[in-house]
């Protein structure tokens, strides 16, 4: 500890934290002022932290520092249940936390304020699937993506760069060769001037001559917003269609529907919704929970070695056939062969298993049915852009 609190008040005396601590004032430092001073470290690392902690909440100084450490992958000391007593030592501001933070961050600011600009660009946002779902949103989490991979190219071809590097002698050879070449040019073109000069009315041919070229530039620049104004107007016949599509099957199930039909028809989805909120969804849930409450107690068990298999097998064999008497003296306790509720019991299970079945085939076709949908929504666009008229709906 003492050789830790040594390194820290060295490094916080040099650049660019300029401090003149030495062991005693820095270990008399209060709760207030040692979180000043982490975050001081850390506004180093990204001047986003540089803040004074007095305009904050003792939780949002908390949250920002840790979400920060979280980025860098700063690991406490200690086992993992200690997250929490690691968040109440930050917030209180204890040496015990606050020292190991300053030792492991003073130890490589250069590599954590590397990791840290990446993160502005690197740190995923999750989008919901279901946002998703909308094209224009798929569409920029997209062009999100690719601008995400292409920053990482480039930072790696600027990391490259960087570990070559043009020597100093290449640098100068560089710039000789340049200064040549201007040397050049500028004969060419006073070469050039002379030779004008000998034309008639050469003030008026550079005039047309400099339109002319102001009106390429012109050209170009009308082509470019041209050729935007048409990748426009392409998605905006895109969205059109689709707005067209989705107006049609409105149309039609309006149409084809009468309120009986419709009341109906909701009346079957709240029985379904209800069925799986009420029943399917709980038992899923509680097998769930047997399942993970079995798998943590096995993965708290120690290591199963191959000598252990016969006993463990001998055990099984033991417990199923105590089960199997079990079973047989409930049934022959509870259910005597003249009773009727065995028969009732099974048929109520066999029902409960087709209806269970059933609402699983009804949720693949709903879900199938969806990506059909899409399916077509995606090929009427292509057809209209191939054939340039709308395609004709089944009732057309």
């Amino acid at each position: 500890m003492g050789d830790q609190i040594q390194f820290i008040v060295a490094k916080l005396n040099q650049e660019p934290f300029r401090k003149s601590y030495n062991l005693i004032s820095f270990d008399s430092l209060e709760s207030l002022q040692l979180l000043q001073l982490l975050s001081d470290v850390l506004g180093e690392i990204d001047p986003k932290h540089a803040v004074d902690i007095r305009e904050e909440l003792p939780e949002q100084t908390a949250k920002r520092m840790l979400h920060l450490l979280g980025i860098l992958k700063y690991k406490p000391p200690g086992p993992v249940s200690d997250l929490s007593a690691f968040r109440q030592g930050l917030v209180t501001g204890s040496k015990s936390v606050i020292h190991p933070v300053l030792h492991w961050l003073l130890q490589r600011p250069n590599e954590l304020k590397k990791r840290a600009y990446l993160a502005r660009f690197l740190v995923r946002l999750e989008v919901p699937a279901e946002f998703l779902q909308d094209d224009t949103v798929a569409d920029f989490n997209k062009q999100y993506e690719e601008l995400m991979e292409a920053f990482k190219n480039l930072h790696k071809e600027h990391e490259q760069l960087k570990i070559s590097g043009l020597s100093t002698a290449e640098i100068r050879r560089d710039i000789s060769a340049m200064e040549e070449e201007k040397d050049q040019l500028a004969k060419r073109v006073e070469h050039l001037k002379k030779r004008v000069e000998t034309v008639q009315n050469h003030q008026r041919t550079l005039e047309i001559a400099r339109q002319l070229r102001l009106e390429k530039e012109r050209e170009e620049s009308l082509a470019q917003q041209k050729q935007e104004q048409k990748s426009q107007l392409f998605h905006a016949e895109q969205r059109l269609q689709r707005a067209r599509v989705q107006l049609k099957e409105m149309q039609h199930v309006v149409a084809d529907s009468k309120p009986e039909s419709l009341m109906k028809k909701l009346e079957e989805e709240i029985n379904f919704n209800s069925y799986l909120v009420t029943e399917k969804m709980p038992r899923e849930v509680e097998s769930k929970k047997t399942s993970v409450y079995f798998l943590q107690k096995v993965a708290a068990e120690p290591a199963v070695t191959p000598a252990d298999f016969p006993a463990l097998e001998s055990e099984i064999n033991e417990t199923n056939a105590q089960i199997n008497q079990l079973i047989e003296k409930r049934m022959m306790k509870y259910e005597p062969a003249d009773s009727k509720f065995s028969m009732y019991r099974q048929q109520a299970s066999i029902i409960s298993r087709k209806k269970e079945a059933k609402a699983e085939e009804l949720q693949v076709a709903k879900e199938e049915m969806s990506s059909l949908e899409r399916q077509v929504e995606q090929k009427s666009s292509q057809a209209q852009e191939l054939e340039g008229s709308e395609v004709l709906t089944e009732d057309e």
